[in-house]
């Protein structure tokens, strides 16, 4: 009389177990499909850097078209000793252009979002759309008239041009930032602000600046990496003796007419690492304070 129960149960026990499996299965498979995608896109986004960066380790006569893919015959520094010293006099002026450019287009963002959201008054909106059409105007169809401007203002070219470009350009973008974040932070702070006798200044500095690190840290990674990779400012405000790195880049490698493979590209891996370390070590905050500011806007 027991073993029917007991065979029943068995059987309960191996269809919910087969039940149980399917989808662990299906699950299995679709997340080794996933895997084998963002592999192979993985694959073609390196592509490139691998034949800059085998290339940049070959000698004159190795670093050629044909053998573009192979590796080294004999493995040498040079190139990347040549294209630092051509580099580095160029890649200190990037420094100098883009670190100030970062921070001050930051605060202004800052400042202007602030009082777009949290301290609004009568056609702030309008105010802010019309800051926004600053990003939607094409570089090239001012550059004209933002040269003879420039020139007419007497700025030098060279690292301030740059700097004085690079923060007004930076404004639109550093202010819809901050204003989309800002949107986010509870009334009851600037409310409470005000009722400890506060001013707009003071609950700026106090309350609302020591709760912006990550919109500073989105909005400085993205600053110094516009500024950094800039190449047409570079051409119409500076020269190759006072001008950032793609400049320099661009001359070191001689504009389309490619000889020298090897130091060429070792300069443009020179060039691209400090963007990419920065992208590298502040990734994850890039990602958490850009999403932060993503909850109302």
């Amino acid at each position: 009389m027991t073993t029917a129960p007991a065979a029943t149960a068995t059987e309960a026990l191996i269809v919910r177990d087969k039940k149980v499996r399917k989808p662990r299965e299906r699950f299995t498979l679709s997340r080794t499909i996933k895997y084998a995608v963002m592999i192979l896109f993985v694959l073609i986004v390196l592509t490139p850097v691998y034949v800059l960066l085998v290339t940049s380790f070959k000698g004159a006569g190795d670093a050629s078209p044909v053998r573009a893919w192979n590796l080294p015959e004999i493995w040498t520094l040079d190139n990347w000793v040549g294209a630092w010293n051509a580099l580095a006099p160029s890649i200190g002026r990037s420094f100098l252009i883009v670190i100030p450019a970062a921070l001050i287009s930051a605060m202004l963002g800052s400042m202007n979002g602030y009082v777009l959201s949290l301290w609004t008054f009568r056609g702030a909106n309008l105010v802010f759309t019309l800051i926004l059409f600053g990003m939607f105007i094409p570089y090239q169809a001012v550059m004209i008239p933002l040269l003879q401007l420039m020139l007419g203002a007497g700025v030098p070219s060279g690292v301030p041009a740059l700097i004085l470009l690079h923060v007004i350009y930076g404004i639109p973008i550093t202010t819809l930032i901050f204003r989309n974040y800002y949107q986010t932070v509870p009334k009851e702070l600037i409310e409470a602000g005000r009722v400890d006798g506060a001013g707009m200044l003071r609950t700026y500095w106090s309350v609302v600046l020591p709760i912006s690190i990550p919109s500073f840290v989105v909005v400085l990674i993205w600053q110094f990496t516009n500024a950094w990779n800039d190449f047409l400012f570079a051409v119409f405000f500076s020269s190759s003796q006072n001008g950032p790195v793609t400049l320099a880049l661009n001359n070191l490698a001689n504009g389309a007419l490619l000889q020298d493979y090897g130091i060429s590209m070792a300069g443009a891996l020179l060039a691209s690492l400090p963007p990419l370390l920065v992208y590298i070590l502040l990734g994850k905050y890039f990602v958490g304070g850009l999403m932060s500011g993503s909850v109302k806007g």
